[in-house]
Formats: C-alpha cells, sequence, structure tokens
C-alpha cells in the first residue's frame, strides 16, 4: 500500500502563487501516474493536472499556462505549481497515485482557498 500526503495549501489572493507538495510513501511500485484533482462542496472532484511515466503532462483547460505539474522522483514528491490563482481555483486539492484498476490511492486533501 501507498501513502499519499498532500500539503502547501492555505489562503491567498487573487493572482497570488501557491505550490503543493504530495510525499508518496510505502510501496509505490504499482503506479504509473500522478496527479491532482479537486473538488468543491457538492460537485464531483475533477482532474487538474497528470503527469504520466513517460513524463506526459496533461492539465485541465482552465488552468492550462497558469499551473504546471511537476515530480521529484529521488524524493517520491510531486508538486504542483499554481500561479495567477483566481477565486474559482479555490478548492479542496487531493493528490492521486494510480494504475487504475490494479491499484489506486489518494491523499486526505489540502485546502486552497483565494480571494477575490
Amino acid at each position: 500500500q501507498a501513502q499519499l500526503v498532500e500539503s502547501g495549501g492555505g489562503l491567498v489572493q487573487t493572482g497570488e502563487s501557491l505550490r503543493l507538495s504530495c510525499v508518496a510513501s510505502g510501496d509505490t511500485s504499482c503506479i504509473r501516474q500522478m496527479a491532482w484533482y479537486r473538488q468543491v462542496p457538492g460537485k464531483e472532484r475533477k482532474l487538474v493536472a497528470a503527469l504520466t511515466g513517460g513524463d506526459a503532462t496533461n492539465y485541465a483547460d482552465s488552468v492550462k499556462g497558469r499551473f504546471i505539474i511537476s515530480r521529484d522522483n529521488s524524493k517520491n514528491i510531486l508538486y504542483l505549481q499554481m500561479n495567477n490563482l483566481k477565486p474559482e481555483d479555490t478548492a479542496v486539492y487531493y493528490c492521486r497515485g494510480t494504475n487504475y484498476p490494479r491499484c489506486d490511492f489518494w491523499g486526505q486533501g489540502t485546502q486552497v482557498t483565494v480571494s477575490s
């Protein structure tokens, strides 16, 4: 089993930046894709950015050009650099490590709040 722990969320103003981190520990051998999702109350969790084993990236249209997903393989850390934040980016952000359906791991989430 792998464990994922996010950090780096907080309260910022419009236009500011934050960097989220997700530390993976335990048995991560099954994982083939790492990704960030976000969720607001009453709505489904949505993909923000994904990174595959071949370093291919995929971004939601709403964050393209503002967010950057990256990782440090030596430390098993996934990052999400979020620039030019907007109030609509406010959500709980979750880290996911997956090779669905073989394995699928989620972190506990970190709150990001962007004030206008």
